[in-house]
């Protein structure tokens, strides 16, 4: 099966070079690697342009910023992969963990893979205890609503048959699009499987991004996706 790697971008300057050499060098074949610059105000985009336009297989630029939904979108709709895996730029997850984010969906058993960082058996950095128990305190809401259970509906590292996920009409344009995505998932009754993984997060200083609007924005989604659609 073909892996296409969306990456969304917003900003990176300091990782972007170093995560598409991470998804270049992951032991996974064959791949297609699409990165959604979000109009990023550094030098991000200069660099996908001067630098990595050659080595991945598309880059496509939002002319103003959207957010991390929309730029999903954008990369999922351009996607021509029979699977599809979400890569943070940030280098908080690892590309070598692909062959067993796969592995349910290649042995016929799964259509969705998420990847927790919360299963246990793999490195996790030590960080915000207050992130850590608002995440679990989103999960449980949103497993709730879906009858799912989740250990980690927050994650970045998100698996679907390609069929699947182009399926699905993504209306977030932010941090909005986990839980939306895991009520539609829900709704649609595939085989959702988790498996555990590593988790290098990263402080603020380091660019962190998401914050606590976000998280109430979440909830707001649960919600909304679960109920009234």
């Amino acid at each position: 099966m073909k892996l296409s790697v969306i990456i969304p971008c917003y900003n990176e300057e300091r990782t972007i070079r170093a995560i598409v050499d991470a998804v270049r060098a992951s032991p996974y074949e064959p791949k297609e690697i699409i990165i959604v610059d979000d109009c990023s105000s550094d030098n991000t985009r200069s660099i996908l342009e001067n630098e990595i336009a050659s080595r991945v297989d598309r880059v496509i630029h939002h002319p103003v910023n959207q957010g991390k939904g929309a730029a999903l979108r954008s990369g999922i709709r351009a996607a021509t992969g029979d699977v599809v895996v979400i890569q943070d730029a940030d280098l908080e997850y690892d590309p070598n963990e692909y062959p067993r984010l796969l592995e349910p969906i290649l042995q016929g058993k799964a259509d969705v893979v998420y990847g927790s960082r919360f299963m246990g058996g793999q490195p996790h950095r030590v960080l915000y205890f207050w992130h850590r128990l608002g995440n679990a305190l989103l999960t449980f809401v949103s497993n709730m609503f879906t009858n799912l259970d989740l250990t980690d509906m927050e994650t970045c590292y998100k698996v679907f048959r390609r069929e699947i996920v182009q399926g699905i009409v993504i209306e977030e344009n932010r941090f909005g699009f986990e839980p939306e995505i895991t009520a539609k998932i829900a709704k649609t009754g595939c085989r959702v499987y988790e498996i555990g993984i590593a988790y290098h997060g990263r402080t603020y200083a380091e660019g962190k991004k998401i914050g606590w609007r976000d998280g109430f924005r979440a909830l707001y989604c649960i919600v909304k996706y679960n109920v009234f659609r």
